[in-house]
């Protein structure tokens, strides 16, 4: 059948490339430099030795160059994979991205791909990107880390870029949810998507069919709304006729008849009217000066009932005891004793 011809058996692996496969190796010698950033010499510096122990398995040359700032790979006699040298140009790459060598070293395995996804320009304004980024990571990290997880691979946010680690199928997943994210589109839709995923690999019966069913349609919904102003100018009826001419300060003193008094009245008026409203101000002004001496209104005092401490004393039980005590001589035995003591005296004098 064609539909067994076109799946890939469980497990199956692809062979390795061995020397058997090329025994005379390459024709032409291959190199790839690429610089790195003035903070990164330190660690390359200590981790270096194991960089080129590592490419050393894979007959590939590497050199660290300080002066210029440059990391160069080169391919020697005995390379036999022409692949090598893609995948030393990709160490490399994420060495200089920050990327930790215990992380870096998986990308010579043949099943291990990398993909450094470029950011920077994906947002115009510089806020907007940085809070964009952050989504990505989340709080804590929990987000990228949730995205490792789903994915398989290892992903670095540095600066501009972003630097994924992993299988090839994983990879694709973590791209489209990183420019997704860059689009304003939040991170966590992606990861319930590739959950759901994750749970219809397992059944086998679904894997021949259509999974849009399952997967969760998101729609973009707007909310941003236009603030609305706080004074609101309402427009006013339209009449032919213009508004009416406002008084000017001469129709006011005509009207008050302020106009036809004397220069020297106008300045007592005006005189006049300011100490009234000193008056005024120096009135309320004691008033809450005042205030301080006006003394609280007192609580009326609520008068506590006291309990009674008479109590009911019963006469005739204490009448009762004083007779059994006049009964009683002090250190005498109690009655029955008495009359028992008496019976076995008797006893005795009669067998006597």
């Amino acid at each position: 059948d064609e539909s067994e011809l076109l799946t890939v058996p469980d497990g199956w692996k692809e062979p390795a490339f061995t020397r058997e496969d090329n025994p005379k190796g390459l024709l032409e010698e291959s190199s790839f430099a690429t610089l790195f950033p003035k903070y990164r010499e330190a660690y390359l510096k200590e981790c270096w030795p194991l960089v080129q122990k590592a490419l050393s398995e894979h007959y590939v040359s590497a050199t660290l160059d300080l002066i210029e700032g440059s990391m160069t790979v080169t391919t020697t006699k005995k390379t036999f994979d022409p692949y090598a040298i893609i995948r030393a140009r990709d160490l490399i790459k994420l060495l200089a991205r920050s990327v930790p060598f215990e992380q870096v070293f998986r990308i010579l395995q043949d099943d291990i791909a990398c993909d450094i996804i470029k950011i920077g320009s994906l947002v115009r304004k510089r806020d907007t990107f940085v809070k964009r980024r952050a989504r990505l990571l989340g709080p804590k990290g929990s987000t990228l880390k949730a995205l490792e997880l789903l994915t398989n691979c290892y992903i670095m946010v540095q600066g501009n870029t972003v630097s994924a680690l992993g299988p090839f199928s994983g990879l694709k997943e973590v791209r489209k949810v990183v420019l997704d994210t860059m689009k304003n589109i939040h991170p966590i839709y992606n990861i319930k998507t590739l959950m759901i995923k994750r749970e219809l690999s397992k059944d086998p019966e679904l894997r021949s069919q259509s999974w849009e069913r399952f997967l969760p349609k998101f729609k973009r919904k707007n909310l941003k709304k236009r603030k609305e102003p706080k004074k609101k100018n309402t427009k006013k009826e339209y009449t032919p006729f213009p508004p009416p001419q406002p008084e000017s300060q001469i129709d006011k003193e005509l009207a008050s008849g302020e106009y036809f008094l004397k220069e020297r009245q106008k300045k007592r008026k005006r005189v006049e009217e300011i100490k009234a409203k000193q008056a005024d101000a120096i009135k309320k002004r004691q008033e809450e000066r005042n205030k301080a001496f006006i003394p609280p209104k007192e609580k009326p005092v609520v008068k506590t009932k006291k309990a009674s401490t008479e109590k009911k004393i019963d006469i005739e039980a204490i009448k009762e005891k004083v007779k059994n005590a006049k009964k009683k001589k002090l250190g005498a035995l109690p009655v029955e004793e008495v009359k028992l003591k008496m019976a076995a005296d008797e006893k005795k004098k009669k067998k006597k």
